[in-house]
């Protein structure tokens, strides 16, 4: 496979990208070459250009294939995670064979199957305020495919430092959004967003859904605004952050505006260097990662899997209850569960009893995690959360537990 790998082949990125087309190279993008807007010259900016598509998730996969098609020279690809089944409704970049080996891996087999003439660059790691700057350096571009708010921060103000386009996408249930920042000509990520939501506010595709063809849409619009950014040609979507409703088929402009009081690209800037962004979001490693083990309820309030099986074992006096949603109740459920789901749940604490412990789940943890907070707030001082909820269930008591 034509692929480096880490960041000891950074210095080698720009050097190996050489000018000219060689003959099997105009053939094979030859309704480039008769773009009057693309042609030659800008085929060979493609050549010579790099990106790096961080995550090889919904959004990297149709990226990472459009923008090999396009013949971008030298493509990075950081991603940390395993093909899972559940991927390949979206993550087309993927393959049912796949499964379980490395997400960056994968994409870089595909990309190479899709075009020879493209080099891949795997970055197997977490993307941290550490790494993040030497990583991204050796890049012309950088695609935000990322699924969680701290890393998606954290490429916004490394782009911000290094100086370089950060080409924005993001989706959620059937809305997904786009757009290009660059502080050197606009705005940035955290002018449109100066702070994060609340910890679990938001959420995750594993929570709340994502349609399938969504992310396709929408990173083949980053795919484009990365083509154009190299070329040179067309308008950008700088200044501008492109909204799209896939149940209503409808797409929305809406005008940005550089913050002069931005805290990372503004006049008087008071993140000038790379922060602890997991701290800055509110969240905790495991969080960021996505790894099915979030929670955002206090310290000392979670219990496992394997702690609460223990319990019905032993026959303890426990209030089991289930926040998530009817639709999720028929893929998989707990048994002796009472169901309230999150969104009823301040009307229904009536419901349940005070003096039982109560052990409140959802899919990973993050739902359930807020209705602890809210019980022991309203006196429920037994009251845990399920960590990694009914996902961890399945992973470390009953595998008959269907994940999804």
């Amino acid at each position: 496979m034509n692929a480096g790998r880490g960041r000891r082949n950074l210095p080698a990125v720009a050097t190996h990208l050489t000018s000219g087309l060689t003959r099997e190279e105009r053939k094979r993008y030859s309704r480039h070459l008769t773009l009057p807007q693309v042609g030659i010259e800008g085929q060979e900016k493609l050549k010579r250009a790099s990106a790096l598509i961080v995550g090889a998730g919904g959004l990297g996969a149709p990226v990472g294939l459009y923008l090999a098609a396009a013949g971008v020279g030298a493509l990075g690809i950081a991603d940390f995670d395993v093909v899972e089944e559940s991927n390949l409704q979206r993550q087309v970049i993927h393959s049912t064979s796949g499964v379980g080996s490395s997400k960056a891996e994968s994409a870089a087999r595909r990309i190479t199957e899709l075009n020879p003439f493209v080099r891949t660059i795997i970055h197997e790691e977490r993307l941290t305020s550490a790494n993040a700057m030497d990583i991204m350096r050796g890049y012309d571009v950088i695609v935000d495919g990322t699924d969680n708010f701290p890393t998606r921060y954290l490429t916004n103000d490394a782009c911000v430092l290094l100086g370089k386009p950060l080409v924005y996408g993001s989706v959620y249930r059937f809305e997904g959004q786009a757009s290009l920042f660059d502080a050197t000509i606009g705005p940035c990520y955290r002018c449109l967003f100066p702070e994060p939501p609340p910890p679990g506010s938001v959420p995750s595709c594993e929570e709340g859904g994502v349609f399938g063809v969504l992310p396709g849409l929408i990173g083949m619009i980053q795919a484009t605004e990365t083509i154009k950014r190299i070329t040179g040609i067309g308008e950008s979507l700088a200044g501008r952050l492109l909204v799209f409703d896939a149940l209503e088929m409808r797409f929305r402009e809406l005008r940005l505006r550089k913050d002069p009081e931005c805290p990372v690209c503004g006049a008087h800037p008071s993140v000038t260097e790379l922060i602890d962004y997991e701290a800055f979001c509110g969240v905790g490693a495991a969080d960021a990662e996505g790894s099915g083990g979030a929670s955002v309820s206090e310290p000392g309030t979670d219990l496992t899997p394997v702690e609460l099986k223990a319990k019905l074992d032993r026959g303890e006096r426990i209030e089991l209850v289930d926040v998530r949603e009817d639709f999720e109740l028929d893929i998989a459920a707990l048994p002796y569960t009472k169901w309230i789901p999150l969104g009823e749940f301040t009307d229904r604490i009536g419901e349940l009893d005070k003096d039982a412990e109560t052990i409140v789940y959802c899919h990973t943890g993050g739902r359930s995690g807020r209705a602890v907070e809210f019980l022991r707030r309203s006196g429920f001082s037994n009251a845990r959360n399920l960590k990694g909820g009914i996902t961890r269930w399945s992973d470390d008591v009953d595998p008959n537990v269907e994940k999804y």
